[in-house]
């Protein structure tokens, strides 16, 4: 791990931390949104399921997110358009804080996902295009690994500050990734692979349309690989801390030290997914993942101990996360150079569109039969976990192709 970043120049590690960062601190924006459904609900009085809605309605925005921001760090740069992003999602947190009502609080979710949605696409654009084709699976792997350090992040707040300052403290908490901004603005230059092909013309909306059009049935398989991502993730983890408070009356404290657990053996499986697949390919990775998550279902859905459900926990992530460690390298080396900012963030935002309805679909079924979380959230994983397999065996491989100056641009 050390040698990966010892061979990195000074501006490419400071490039790959920047959007690490970004996209750390935007996962832990919205799961502090996820851990508080349930005092969202009680506050509002209303059900769990018209809460999760807000996730619909983030998920449901962050498509148009995807293609805003991307346009624009087509024409801008991905630097100058990240900062913005971030600014974006951390004001429209802090403003949650101040919801009257859960239809105010609705629609600031809505604005959080448009924010939300750029910021993957722009900041992956700019980490791997600075980063050299060497080691990528590692630092793609790492990289998508800042949901999951966001994830983690929201589990410790959660377990250690929610009593203290209530859902509305959390989200103010949730403003300071703004602070990030400054690093940014001090010490990351922009990406090479922009800089070496950045006359206005190649970032119209004409060449951009075109680049897209030439290569539609790429973006319709990324589309479709990425609906099955985001099943695969948003099946495992949004409703699960609902489903340790509801089902197994679990605290907060002791909530948020499974979800602790949970997120380190999502880390783990990120990164070593990530670097197996230098070894093995991007898809026989992602597929082997998948695969391995299915027989950890039982422990994960049926324990009854906390100490058990964290093993479960911790396991099942390993595995999920352990496919998506792939998906940063996977989509980009798949993306035309001239849409890169774009077509990666569009097709994975697009993915999490056609999933958007997954939190109030467990919620609903998991409420008629009883509250019994475990029951929807098993069978979402195993569905889940096989369409990935399929759609991944079928799709193209473009290991190692080169992102950076070299590669240049379309004209």
């Amino acid at each position: 791990m050390l040698n990966n970043f010892r061979m990195l120049t000074g501006p490419q590690r400071r490039a790959f931390f920047a959007s690490l960062a970004g996209w750390s601190l935007d996962a832990f924006d919205f799961f502090i949104f996820v851990f508080c459904l349930r005092s969202i609900s009680a506050e509002f009085h209303t059900s769990v399921k018209s809460v999760a809605e807000g996730i619909f309605l983030t998920l449901a925005f962050r498509p148009v997110g995807a293609l805003a921001f991307g346009w624009l760090a087509e024409k801008y740069g991905r630097r100058p358009i990240l900062m913005i992003n971030i600014i974006s999602f951390s004001a429209v947190e802090f403003a949650s804080a101040f919801a009257p009502n859960l239809g105010t609080l609705l629609v600031l979710r809505a604005l959080f996902g448009f924010a939300m949605g750029g910021e993957w696409g722009v900041g992956a654009a700019l980490a791997l295009e600075t980063l050299p084709a060497k080691g990528r699976g590692f630092f793609s792997g790492l990289l998508q690994e800042g949901y999951v350090i966001g994830y983690l992040l929201a589990s410790v707040v959660f377990a250690y500050a929610f009593v203290h300052v209530g859902w509305r403290g959390m989200f103010i908490i949730g403003a300071a990734p703004a602070l990030l901004v400054l690093y940014i603005r001090v010490g990351v230059q922009e990406s090479p692979a922009w800089l070496a092909g950045a006359a206005p013309h190649h970032a119209s909306a004409a060449a951009i349309w075109s680049a897209l059009k030439s290569y539609f049935p790429t973006f319709g398989y990324l589309v479709l690989l990425m609906a099955c991502f985001n099943a695969f993730s948003h099946g495992s983890q949004d409703l699960y801390p609902t489903f340790l408070q509801a089902q197994h009356g679990f605290s907060p404290e002791a909530t948020g030290h499974i979800a602790i657990v949970m997120n380190l053996g999502a880390l783990a499986g990120g990164v070593s997914f990530g670097a197996l697949s230098e070894r093995i390919g991007r898809k026989r990775a992602i597929m082997m993942a998948a695969v391995l998550a299915l027989p950890m279902i039982p422990l994960w859905a049926y324990s009854e101990t906390a100490v058990m459900l964290a093993v479960g926990g911790f396991l099942m992530q390993f595995m999920v996360q352990g496919a998506w460690g792939i998906v940063p390298a996977h989509l980009n080396e798949l993306s035309p150079p001239s849409v890169r900012a774009i077509l990666p963030g569009f097709a994975y935002q697009l993915g999490n569109l056609a999933m958007a309805k997954m939190g109030p679909f467990q919620a609903g079924i998991a409420e008629s039969h009883g509250g019994d979380y475990a029951y929807i959230l098993s069978w979402t994983l195993a569905v889940v976990g096989l369409a990935l397999v399929v759609v991944t065996a079928f799709g193209p491989e473009a290991q190692s192709a080169e992102l950076s100056v070299s590669s240049g641009r379309a004209p």
